[in-house]
């Protein structure tokens, strides 16, 4: 039987085997830990500590803002020694919480002290993913009790644990697999608790052979969980493509998974949500790749988060050569680091680095038309025409050509042969629709409020007039 999978993609170089057999080690680094308020989508947390305070490991930091925002947890024990904008992967200062390891690690009272899971009812389940501060680990870092909340418990038909990790050269969430299968089975199981309807999917891209035969020896007597082997190919692990090769149905950008009666999250998510769930635990390690032909040990290390990049490369053993190019993240979609001085995130995956730079080697030439871009595009779009339309300026153009559904993989440019900045330049487009889109919208709010305003005085002056004729 052939491997499902989505329209269009690309097959670039895996580059894992320089990994996939490195077994996780754990790291416990000292120094100093920054924690970003700002580790998820959605409002930032409020830090609820002040300088000067001792703090455990366990213990909230910061505290989320709102329904879609997440808490942040101290992953050590120590001294906050300043709370003020640090610099992070993304190149902009967040407000962060900056704490002084004291290298004892000591745990808040009753963290790890293990729960009955049968005892415990939904709501109990789902205030344990929030108070454990569990966000998407594998992306983009969405609020991961938010999407344990859809307004229909009985209208999910699958709930998909991706562990296709097709960007190249990343291999934790692999090893996970290997490593703490069990944990993995249990937050599925525990998320399935929530969903009376909803079939389990172990989802692997089968360029992972002994993760696919190791999850499905551990799955073998659960009657409501599978693995699916995925074909590999780029991006299969992104959310819209895997629900589509998973269960043939389609969702955009305007959709949520649950629309279409699925919900997906990373196996370190789900791990994280077993931690949380069974060992009352929250999120305070995060399991990375550090690869890359400039890297003298490629390793996959647990850390803790709010640890520097900087110090866990070291820590590996380093640079075996001048890294011309070093990603936050995998080389597909992961982000440029000029600094390796910031700090590891939740949804951090992977540190990469190169002895070559193929962006600034390979220089870009004219597009020739060949339409290689249009066949890769897994969200079935053409990207010469939003080029044109982005790059003259015409955003009610490019929003047109369904712009605003690019999501931003990176296969487009890996595909042109003229080494176009394809994607960056769709990026800076969606950037200034998004942009203008909050100015209009403010605008709108400002006109309302102005109306509101004058129909109140209207309405006043029609009264006293009123009373004046009495």
């Amino acid at each position: 039987m052939s491997s499902a999978t989505f329209k269009g993609g690309a097959h670039p170089y895996e580059g894992k085997s320089l990994s996939e057999d490195s077994e996780i080690k754990v790291l416990d680094l000292p120094g100093e830990y920054v924690f970003s308020m700002s580790q998820h989508i959605g409002a930032p947390a409020n830090p609820c500590v002040k300088v000067g305070d001792t703090v455990l490991a366990g213990q909230r930091i910061g505290e989320a803002q709102g329904f879609i925002s997440a808490d942040v947890i101290s992953s050590v024990s120590g001294t906050v020694k300043k709370i003020e904008p640090r610099m992070q992967v993304g190149g902009q200062p967040q407000m962060s919480v900056v704490i002084e390891s004291d290298g004892k690690y000591e745990k808040l009272s009753g963290t790890g002290k293990k729960r009955d899971l049968d005892s415990l009812s939904k709501d109990d389940i789902r205030k344990a993913v929030k108070d454990a501060g569990i966000t998407g680990m594998g992306g983009a870092g969405f609020p991961t009790y938010v999407k344990l909340m859809p307004k229909n418990d009985e209208a999910i038909d699958y709930f998909i644990a991706n562990g296709s990790e097709c960007e190249p050269f990343l291999t934790s969430d692999y090893r996970l697999m290997l490593e703490e299968g069990e944990k993995l089975l249990g937050g599925l199981k525990i998320c399935l608790k929530l969903f009376p309807n909803a079939k389990g999917i172990i989802a692997i891209e089968d360029n992972k052979p002994k993760a696919i035969e190791h999850m499905s020896k551990l799955c073998a007597g659960e009657s409501n969980i599978e693995v699916r082997a995925l074909k590999t190919k780029y991006p299969e692990g992104g959310e819209r493509q895997l629900i589509n090769a998973v269960t043939g149905r389609y969702i955009n950008s305007s959709m949520l998974p649950a629309d279409v009666g699925a919900i997906v999250d990373n196996v370190a998510t789900l791990i994280a949500i077993y931690d949380a769930v069974v060992l009352n635990t929250p999120l305070m390690e995060k399991v990375i790749t550090i690869t890359g032909d400039a890297v003298k040990t490629p390793s996959n290390v647990k850390v803790r988060i709010g640890a520097s990049y900087k110090d866990i490369l070291l820590a590996v053993g380093g640079l075996k050569g001048e890294a011309k190019k070093l990603i936050c993240g995998g080389p597909m979609m992961g982000q440029a680091l000029f600094d390796l001085d910031v700090p590891v995130t939740k949804p951090s995956s992977a540190l990469c680095a190169f002895l070559h730079d193929e962006v600034e080697e390979n220089p870009t030439t004219p597009c020739i038309r060949c339409a290689r871009c249009v066949s890769a595009c897994p969200e079935f779009l053409v990207p010469p025409l939003m080029v044109k339309a982005a790059t003259h300026g015409d955003l009610e153009g490019f929003e047109k050509l369904n712009g605003m559904e690019c999501m931003e993989c990176g296969t487009c440019s890996y595909v042109c042969p003229a080494r176009r900045p394809l994607t960056q330049i769709f990026k800076q487009a969606r950037k200034m629709v998004m942009n203008k889109r909050r100015v209009e919208a403010a605008e709108k709010r400002q006109r309302d409020e102005l109306e509101r305003i004058a129909a109140e005085a209207a309405e006043a002056a029609r009264a006293a007039a009123l009373e004046k004729l009495k």
